[in-house]
């Protein structure tokens, strides 16, 4: 049994496969239609990204225009998060009942609106109100490509897969740095505005392209009936009618295990919201209860570690470090940018060979140094003199740079990956929502409290709580999390139940 599961996944495996192979061949034509589905699904991301970024650089030209107070900007910024969290948590009902691709399209709609709203803004109530809409749009963004993607993606490729959606983001975040950037010289009253407006136009091509051309995930459908439509998009996945039924009856088979479980003796084809969230915060199997543990306690310490602070705050602590000119903070920014992006591509080649929880382990303990040193040299900025003052700035920007690197090892993408993989297919889209809740209201709490943090224990001892954060997350990931690598998502429950055959099982 086994050796066919082995094999089976090897069908799935390649999305570059040697020549003469024609069972491989035929398996990387379905792995490359999953990764046209993937790019598509991952444009939501990269409009997120770009939203979460763009104040950055241009809420300096806000508060110029519009005479808005660092009260206000706290409050103006959280209100993306917290709003993110409304988002996320109707995101996971909406993905259940409308379904995945039909949610993506709702996303891009509400993303354009925000942005334009926010472009036209003449005071802070108009702001405040185009943010609201963008946080909304956000959340739904954040929980409906990872569990389009991992629905959709072979077993064998879906870390590679489920990468690349923080790798859009992270991409959207680096654009909104380089627009900020070169931008920055236009009128204060213009160029804010093109800042923002300028991500109300990649959401009208998303829309069109969720609506006309992605199709719908296998796993939904069979929870909504259609069967004969998740067979086709399974071939297509699959390269292979044979293993595609195989692929099915599996699916089918977890859908009834967990309506049986959901409802003692009754099933449920279509489960009902109340059933679901009593399911998983109610009356939690032991395999759910570690399941949620593992989720939300990695989108807590993503954001606790202070990713948020530096992603929406990196001119102001730039700042403080002693880089003073408009063109090298805003240089400064983009150098961190792209330090996040191009490590991010790292976990997309070896998160399937590797294995997640070495990703995440290696992650966490970059992280948990560079926010040490950037601590430190923030701390030596405050108290040096003209002649060493240079060093403590430099070094400050590339242990900023280290941190987003670091991150982007592991804590960026690969929590995204494991979520959306190891919650079982009736609790996956309102679980993820839950996760990403957690997470928005993380960062929050980081973005509304930053300026305020630093002013009362030093820009220096900000980074400092978060470097024990981060080490915390090491420590969290080492006992918690078992490793998830070539496994179908319907064998994720086994794992995570306490009578899993062996240690091996768990913690690879």
């Amino acid at each position: 049994m086994k050796k066919e599961r082995r094999q089976e996944h090897d069908l799935e495996a390649p999305l570059f496969p040697g020549d003469g192979d024609a069972g491989k061949t035929a398996a990387a034509a379905g792995s490359a239609y999953a990764l046209g589905c993937s790019l598509v699904a991952s444009a939501i991301s990269i409009i997120y990204g770009y939203n979460r970024g763009v104040m950055s650089g241009a809420q300096k030209f806000v508060q110029d225009d519009l005479g808005i107070i660092d009260a206000q900007l706290e409050v103006l910024i959280g209100a993306t998060s917290i709003y993110s969290l409304v988002g996320s948590l109707a995101a996971g009902w909406a993905c259940d009942r409308a379904g995945r691709r039909r949610t993506m399209a709702l996303s891009a709609a509400m993303f354009f609106a925000g942005s334009a709203i926010t472009s036209a803004a003449s005071g802070y109530a108009v702001l405040m109100a185009g943010q609201i809409v963008a946080g909304v749009a956000c959340g739904f963004g954040l929980v409906v490509a990872p569990v389009y993607i991992a629905e959709m993606a072979p077993a064998a490729s879906r870390g590679f897969l489920s990468s690349i959606p923080e790798i859009a983001g992270n991409s959207g975040i680096l654009l909104s740095y380089i627009a900020d950037f070169a931008l920055a010289d236009l009128p204060k009253s213009i160029n804010w505005r093109l800042m923002i407006g300028v991500g109300a136009v990649p959401p009208l091509f998303l829309a069109a392209a969720t609506l006309l051309a992605m199709p719908e995930t296998p796993r939904w459908l069979v929870l909504n009936g259609h069967h004969d439509e998740a067979r086709r998009i399974l071939a297509r996945t699959t390269g292979d009618a044979a293993l595609a039924d195989r692929r099915l009856q599996e699916i089918v088979a977890s859908a009834q295990e967990s309506s049986k479980q959901a409802v003692s003796g009754k099933k449920e084809a279509h489960p009902s919201s109340t059933s679901v969230w009593r399911d998983m915060l109610v009356r939690p199997t032991p395999a759910v209860r570690r399941v949620l543990l593992a989720v939300l306690g990695l989108q807590f310490f993503q954001q606790a570690s202070g990713v948020a602070a530096l992603v929406l705050y990196a001119p102001r602590v730039f700042n403080r470090a002693g880089v003073t000119t408009q063109s090298a903070v805003l240089g400064a920014t983009i150098l961190i940018g792209v330090s996040k992006t191009v490590a991010i591509v790292i976990p997309l080649f070896l998160a399937d060979r590797l294995g997640r929880r070495p990703m995440l382990l290696t992650s966490a303990g970059g992280m948990a140094a560079s926010l040490l040193v950037l601590g430190f040299s923030l701390r030596v900025s405050t108290v040096a003199d003209a002649d060493d003052a240079w060093w403590a700035a430099a070094t400050s920007v590339a242990a900023a740079a280290a941190f987003m690197a670091t991150f982007s090892l592991g804590f960026g993408p690969v929590i995204w990956m494991y979520g959306s993989e190891i919650l079982p297919l009736r609790l996956r889209a309102q679980g993820t929502g839950i996760g990403t809740a957690v997470n928005r209201v993380m960062s929050a709490v980081v973005g509304m409290s930053f300026i305020s943090l630093y002013e009362a224990v030093g820009m220096a001892g900000s980074f400092y709580i978060f470097a024990g954060c981060a080490a915390a997350a090491w420590l969290f990931v080492y006992a918690c999390l078992p490793e998830t690598k070539g496994r179908t998502l319907e064998e994720m429950e086994a794992l995570f139940d306490g009578s899993a055959d062996s240690p091996s099982l768990t913690m690879q």
